[in-house]
C-alpha cells in the first residue's frame, strides 16, 4: 500500500501527464476531471396543449424547465431551444417525445433541428403516418457531436385537416439532454 498525501493536501496529476492505474483509485473526497458529471444537463415540457395548423412547420412550445444545470435551455416564447454553453462543446445525447391529440390519422412528424453557424437543418426525425391511434407519441433520441453555440429545437408537422393540437404534460411532449463527453 502506498499512501500518496495526507489529509488536506492536494495532489495535482498536470495537463498532458499520464496516471496509469492497474488496481483500484478509491476517493475519500472531492474528485473532478474523472470522467463526466454529464452536465449541462436539461429537461423541458410543455405545459398546455398547442394548436398546429396544418401543413406548416411549427416550433414546439417547451415553457416548463423540471432542471437545467447550466441555464442552457430558452425556455421563453418564440425560443424554447437548448444551446451549447460556452466551454461545453462535445458529445451530447437528446431525446424527445412529441404527443399528437385527437388527430385524424394523416402524416405528422417531429423533427430535432439543429442551428450552426446561421444554418438549420433536420438531425433527426420521428413520424406517425395514418393508423386508428389518435393519440399516439413521435419519440426520438441522437448522440451528436456539438460545438459552443449550437442551438437545438424540435418542429412540429401534421397533414390532417384543420388545427390539430400536441398533448401537453411532462410525459407527452418533451425535450432533454445531456453531454456525455
Amino acid at each position: 500500500t502506498v499512501t500518496l498525501g495526507s489529509s488536506g493536501d492536494t495532489i495535482t496529476v498536470p495537463s498532458g501527464a499520464t496516471l496509469n492505474v492497474a488496481g483500484t483509485i478509491t476517493n475519500s473526497g472531492t474528485a473532478t476531471g474523472f470522467g463526466s458529471d454529464f452536465t449541462p444537463n436539461f429537461l423541458a415540457y410543455q405545459s398546455s396543449n398547442q394548436a398546429l395548423a396544418t401543413t406548416t412547420e411549427t416550433r414546439v412550445v417547451l415553457d416548463t424547465e423540471v432542471y437545467d444545470s447550466d441555464n442552457a435551455f430558452t425556455n421563453t416564447s418564440g425560443n424554447y431551444k437548448f444551446t451549447v454553453p460556452s466551454g461545453k462543446a462535445g458529445k451530447y445525447v437528446f431525446y424527445y417525445s412529441v404527443r399528437r391529440e385527437n388527430f385524424a390519422g394523416a402524416r405528422f412528424y417531429a423533427n430535432l433541428k439543429l442551428t450552426r453557424s446561421g444554418s438549420v437543418s433536420s438531425i433527426i426525425t420521428a413520424e406517425a403516418n395514418g393508423g386508428s391511434d389518435a393519440y399516439d407519441n413521435v419519440t426520438n433520441f441522437i448522440v451528436t457531436d456539438c460545438n459552443v453555440g449550437d442551438t437545438f429545437h424540435i418542429i412540429a408537422y401534421h397533414s390532417d385537416s384543420g388545427s390539430r393540437s400536441l398533448q401537453s404534460g411532462n410525459s407527452s411532449t418533451f425535450f432533454g439532454g445531456y453531454k456525455l463527453i
